[in-house]
C-alpha cells in the first residue's frame, strides 16, 4: 500500500515538473499583457491610437466599389453611413453592418419608444433603481429618488445632457405604462428595432452604458435616426441649444441643460449650417459615436459614425454629408408617375422619392414590385441603380396589374397542383410497381419452397423404400 502511494506521489511530482514551464510561460504572458496596458506612457498610448486611427482611415469605403457610384471620402471612424431619411437610400457607406458599441446614441431609440408609447405630460418618477447604478463620471443631471419630471422635461435631459439616470427613469415609467416595467421597455426597444429593419443590433439598457451584449451597426442607427426624426416632439428638443428644467417637488433650483452636439452651435469650429440635430456618445469601449441629422432644403440626411476618435467624428461627418449633398439628388416618384403614368402603380401612399447620383434619370432604374394585399391593392415598389438600392415606397397598385398578378398566381397554383398530382401519380405508379415486384418475388419464393418440399418428400420416400427392400433381403 505504501509502495503504491509513493508511486502515485512520484507520478504527480513528475507531471508538475513537466507542466511547470508552460505555467510559467502563461503567467509571464499574462503579466506582460498587464504591464503593457498599465505601464504604457501617455505618449505610447497616443502613438498606438494614432496608428489605429490611420489604419482605419486607409480602409476604402464600400460605396467606392459600387458601379457608376460617386467616389466618397475616407473617414477615421471604423463604420460610417449617410442615408436619405425619406427614401432610405444609403448614399455613403463604410462597413455599415459591422457591430459596434453605441454608447449614448442608444438614447435615440429610447426616445423613439418613449414618444410612441407615452405622452409629453406623463409623469416620470425617479426610483432608487433609476439612480443607484450611476458611477463616477457617468453623465447625469443629479436627479434623486422621489423626484418627478414630465416626459417633455425628461427628454431634454436625455437628448441634450445625455443624463443616464433620466433615460433609466423614462424607460421604467413608460414601461409601467405599457403594462410591464423597465424590462418591458427594453424588450420593446429590441422589437421596434427589428420592425424598422435593423439586423445587427441588440439592446440591454436604455442609456448606452457599456455592456458586452449591447451593440448596433451604423446602418441600424441610421434607420432608427430616420424614424425618430419623424416625431415633431423630437425635432423640437434635438435642435435646442439649451433648456431650463424648472424646480421639482424635491429640488428648489432650476437645472439648465446644454446641447452637446458641436455642429449645432454657430460659434463652434465644427458648426454645420445644414445640421438640424443629432446625438453624441462615448465610452472607453465604444470610443466616440455620433449621429447627425442634416437638411439642405432638398434632402434630409442621417449620418452615423461609430468607433471614431474624438473630434475626428465631426470631420468625418462633415466630409460624408458634403459628399452626399454635392453628388446626389432626389427624383419625386409621385411626379414621375403623374407625368409618365404607370401600368403597375396607381398612386403612392405618401410623398415618395428615390435618391440617385447626379445625372441619373428615372428610366435608368430597375423597379421591383411586391403585392402585399390583393383586396386593398397595397404593395411595395423598390428601385435600384446598378444593383444598389436607391429607394422604396408603399404604393396602391392598378386593378389591371393586380388582376394580372392574380391570374399569374392562379396559373402558378395550377402548375403547382398539376405537378403535385403528377408527382402523386408517379408515386402511386411507383408504389403499384413495387407491390407487383414484391408479389412476384413472393410467388417465386413460394414456388421454390414448394419445389424444395416436393423434392424433400420424394427423397424421403426413396429412402423408406430402400430400407424396406434391404430388410426383406436380410
Amino acid at each position: 500500500m505504501r509502495k503504491s502511494g509513493k508511486q502515485i506521489l512520484l507520478m504527480i511530482l513528475a507531471i508538475v515538473l513537466i507542466l511547470q514551464p508552460s505555467w510559467k510561460v502563461m503567467a509571464e504572458e499574462a503579466l506582460t499583457d498587464t504591464v503593457s496596458e498599465t505601464e504604457m506612457t501617455e505618449e505610447e498610448k497616443q502613438a498606438a491610437e494614432e496608428k489605429e486611427k490611420q489604419e482605419s482611415y486607409e480602409v476604402v469605403p464600400d460605396t467606392n466599389t459600387f458601379e457608376k457610384w460617386p467616389q466618397g471620402p475616407n473617414v477615421y471612424g471604423a463604420s460610417a453611413v449617410v442615408m436619405d431619411m425619406d427614401s432610405k437610400a444609403v448614399l455613403y457607406g463604410k462597413k455599415i453592418d459591422e457591430r459596434h458599441y453605441p454608447a449614448s446614441i442608444t438614447k435615440l431609440l429610447t426616445t423613439l419608444v418613449a414618444l410612441e408609447n407615452g405622452e409629453l405630460t406623463d409623469t416620470i418618477t425617479f426610483s432608487e433603481d433609476s439612480v443607484s447604478f450611476l458611477e463616477y463620471g457617468d453623465a447625469s443631471i443629479g436627479m434623486t429618488p422621489g423626484e418627478i419630471l414630465t416626459l417633455d422635461e425628461a427628454l431634454y435631459g436625455i437628448l441634450l445632457a445625455s443624463a443616464n439616470e433620466v433615460s433609466y427613469a423614462v424607460a421604467e415609467n413608460i414601461g409601467q405604462k405599457m403594462g410591464g416595467g423597465y424590462s418591458a421597455f427594453i424588450q420593446e426597444m429590441n422589437e421596434r428595432a427589428v420592425e424598422l429593419g435593423c439586423t445587427g443590433s441588440h439592446w440591454v439598457n436604455a442609456n448606452g452604458l457599456h455592456d458586452e451584449e449591447h451593440y448596433t451597426t451604423a446602418h441600424d442607427m441610421a434607420l432608427i435616426a430616420s424614424e425618430v426624426y419623424k416625431q415633431e416632439e423630437f425635432q423640437n428638443v434635438i435642435g435646442t441649444l439649451s433648456y431650463t428644467i424648472p424646480p421639482t417637488n424635491l429640488m428648489n433650483e432650476e437645472r439648465i441643460v446644454y446641447q452637446n452636439h458641436k455642429m449645432l452651435w454657430p460659434e463652434n469650429y465644427y458648426y454645420y449650417a445644414y445640421c438640424t440635430g443629432g446625438k453624441t456618445g462615448y465610452t472607453d469601449q465604444a470610443k466616440t459615436t455620433l449621429v447627425t441629422m442634416a437638411d439642405n432644403g432638398t434632402m434630409r440626411l442621417a449620418a452615423v459614425v461609430l468607433y471614431d476618435y474624438g473630434v475626428a467624428a465631426y470631420d468625418d461627418t462633415r466630409a460624408a454629408l458634403d459628399y452626399a449633398f454635392e453628388n446626389f439628388n432626389r427624383i419625386s416618384l409621385n411626379n414621375q408617375i403623374s407625368t409618365t403614368g404607370s401600368e403597375e402603380i396607381e398612386s403612392f401612399s405618401e410623398e415618395a422619392y428615390v435618391t440617385v447620383p447626379n445625372g441619373v434619370t428615372f428610366s435608368e432604374l430597375e423597379q421591383e414590385i411586391t403585392l402585399l394585399d390583393e383586396e386593398t391593392r397595397e404593395g411595395i415598389a423598390a428601385y435600384t441603380y446598378h444593383g444598389q438600392n436607391v429607394g422604396s415606397a408603399s404604393v396602391i397598385l392598378t386593378k389591371k396589374y393586380v388582376e394580372s398578378q392574380k391570374e399569374e398566381n392562379k396559373n402558378i397554383k395550377i402548375a403547382q397542383k398539376e405537378k403535385k398530382e403528377d408527382t402523386s401519380k408517379k408515386t402511386k405508379s411507383s408504389s403499384i410497381a413495387r407491390i407487383a415486384v414484391s408479389v412476384g418475388i413472393a410467388v417465386v419464393v413460394l414456388c421454390i419452397v414448394w419445389i424444395l418440399i416436393v423434392k424433400y418428400r420424394q427423397v424421403k420416400r426413396r429412402k423408406k423404400r430402400h430400407r424396406k427392400n434391404k430388410y426383406r433381403k436380410y
